[in-house]
């Protein structure tokens, strides 16, 4: 039987409850609620690990530098040490030196070239790489002397060294056919005086990305030709007909990394680099050329290198006449990575600066926060082409007055 939403009429009629308020009651009012007592306030919630370090860690202070306390030298150069952790389990950390700390990056100059990277699709070293000295680089005193670094063939590499924090993989995505074109777009709308551009190791590719690179400074010489542009390559499993490729491609400045001295390359590059096979990329490099082309190389201090192996690999680099070598500090980008050995003062950066400079190299920047493009545009600029412009005048005004004349037109 299919029920029905009528009522029979037999059934009782249906009373509907309804809640009685006397008259006689009262009428209450909304009241504020009573203070919970000090017992109530407490919560049960346990502490976390998390909170327990968060508390016990490094203040926001400990990473920004204060200008307004100036200390005195020998102070300023002496390592700090602090305790970090919870209550009976805390570990000794060495705090960052004083002349290591670099501002937070917050210019218009900056946030121009990160806008436009971003919306070309584009890479910086600076920004895998995590380096200290961007908001300076990308700065710049002026607009001509700013310098970026440009990461080519992606964000992904195919090498894993010990001391590098860009992203690895055996297999990273494929080139963009487009990027050459994008690349030169970009440094031409940013008026830059000076570009270095880099990449990732492509060892999944023929030619290690060789004939990528060389397009890319091609393309900028066309649409920038008074920009001066620095190579900073890898080296191409040993092929030094890449080598001569990007060599021959119009740039100014061939660089390529040594990183640290011989003794300790297999601990610090990956296997598949070595010190003396980037003894043989510089050397060709500057073979080709005909001595034209600048040569330069970058090598970290802090991971436990002697002072006569020091003095060693820069006898290596002047046999092979490499014209240009940067000292750093090598600062850990994660837990994940070597430890530091030791920070080296400004003091021994300066005496390193001084020995490469008297053992014959053209120009040598030295200073813990020196990275390999570091001021790179000042570096280059102000020393390397004064002193070849000084050596080209002082050739013509050796020369018989005809023949200078037909030089200098």
């Amino acid at each position: 039987m299919k029920a029905s939403r009528f009522r029979c009429l037999h059934a009782p009629a249906v009373t509907q409850r309804t809640s009685h308020v006397p008259s006689s009651s009262p009428r209450t009012f909304a009241t504020a609620a009573p203070e919970p007592s000090a017992t109530e306030r407490k919560t049960s919630r346990p502490r976390t690990t998390f909170q327990d370090r968060l508390n016990n860690g490094p203040a926001l202070s400990s990473f920004i530098p204060t200008p307004s306390t100036k200390l005195p030298a020998f102070e300023a150069l002496e390592l700090r040490t602090a305790l970090v952790g919870p209550a009976g389990k805390k570990k000794e950390f060495t705090r960052l030196p004083e002349w290591l700390k670099t501002p937070i990056p917050d210019n218009s100059n900056y946030k121009k070239i990160k806008a436009d990277l971003r919306g070309l699709n584009l890479h910086t070293v600076c920004e895998e790489a995590r380096c200290p000295n961007i908001s300076d680089c990308w700065g710049g005193n002026d607009k001509a002397a700013a310098t970026a670094t440009i990461m080519l063939m992606g964000d992904t590499c195919t090498r894993g060294c010990r001391f590098c924090s860009v992203k690895t993989s055996r297999a990273p995505p494929p080139l963009d056919p487009h990027e050459p074109e994008h690349t030169a777009e970009a440094l031409s709308r940013w008026g830059l005086g000076y570009v270095v551009l880099t990449s990732v190791d492509r060892d999944d590719l023929a030619d290690g990305g060789a004939s990528h690179f060389a397009e890319t400074i091609m393309k900028i010489k066309q649409k920038a030709p008074n920009m001066l542009v620095e190579a900073l390559t890898g080296d191409y499993a040993g092929d030094l007909e890449m080598v001569e490729r990007v060599a021959q491609s119009g740039l100014d400045v061939y660089a390529h990394n040594v990183e640290t001295v011989e003794e300790l390359t297999p601990m610090v590059r990956d296997r598949r680099a070595g010190f003396r096979q980037s003894l043989r990329v510089l050397d060709r490099a500057k073979k080709v050329s005909e001595g034209k082309l600048i040569t330069k190389t970058s090598i970290m201090l802090g991971l436990g290198e002697t002072e006569e192996q020091l003095w060693e690999t820069l006898r290596e680099l002047r046999k092979v006449d490499v014209d240009v070598v940067t000292f750093g500090q090598y600062m850990r980008p994660t837990k994940r990575h070597m430890k530091v050995y030791e920070y080296v003062t400004p003091t021994t950066f300066e005496l390193w600066r001084q020995r490469a400079l008297d053992i014959g190299f053209l120009y040598c920047a030295s200073g813990p926060l020196v990275r390999s493009s570091y001021k790179a545009g000042e570096a280059f600029i102000e020393n390397v082409l004064k002193k070849r412009s000084n050596r080209s005048q002082t050739a013509i005004a050796d020369t018989p007055s005809n023949v200078a004349d037909s030089i200098r037109m």
